[in-house]
């Protein structure tokens, strides 16, 4: 059972992160992204982002966490939400966007451009992709969650990889230069 999928931990995860939310990133998607486009939000947590998403587009929320997801549909049994892994992403469906907020951080550099070549396939043409990461070097450990640290050369490469159009901002979250987003398409 993972960190996120632990009633107990998941509740942890929760009250730390009150406060937070992907506000100014969406604000900046806003002005890549048509209204009512569709996006999937990989790690959707508790669904904060998902309901500010919401308010513009066509979501649909994702975790690996089936803890979160049954939380989220008490309150929205409307809501529509897939239970993927953020490497593997078994969906055959397509979307206009995919988006996460600090969550694909937890993936080792292989399982990062395994997951941005799956984003690939599951993206319509000319789809968009937007990512938040911790900026720095090095990995850590934490209550056994895994973070895996970018620089802003780090980003263009790996994503560069995969995408022909990267654009990485960095941006301050809590401190000064402490984060980054990656917005990236890919044009055939």
């Amino acid at each position: 059972m993972g960190f996120y999928s632990d009633e107990k931990t998941a509740l942890q995860y929760i009250e730390m992160a009150r406060g937070y939310d992907g506000r100014a990133l969406i604000e900046v998607l806003k002005a890549h992204l048509p209204p009512g486009s569709s996006v999937l939000e990989i790690g959707m947590g508790p669904g904060v982002d998902l309901q500010l998403l919401s308010e513009h587009f066509r979501v649909t929320g994702s975790d690996n966490s089936p803890f979160f997801l049954d939380r989220y549909l008490k309150n929205h049994p409307e809501a529509d939400l897939l239970h993927l892994d953020a490497v593997e992403l078994a969906t055959e469906r397509r979307f206009d966007c995919i988006y996460s907020n600090k969550v694909l951080h937890h993936l080792t550099e292989d399982e990062l451009l395994k997951s941005l070549r799956r984003q690939k396939v599951v993206l319509s043409d000319n789809g968009l992709v937007m990512h938040s990461f911790w900026l720095g070097t090095g990995v850590d450990e934490h209550h056994g969650l895994k973070f895996v640290y970018q620089t802003e050369r780090s980003l263009r490469t790996l994503f560069g990889k995969v995408f022909n159009e990267v654009d990485v901002v960095v941006y301050k979250e809590m401190e000064d230069d402490d984060s980054a987003y990656v917005l990236a398409r890919f044009n055939p």
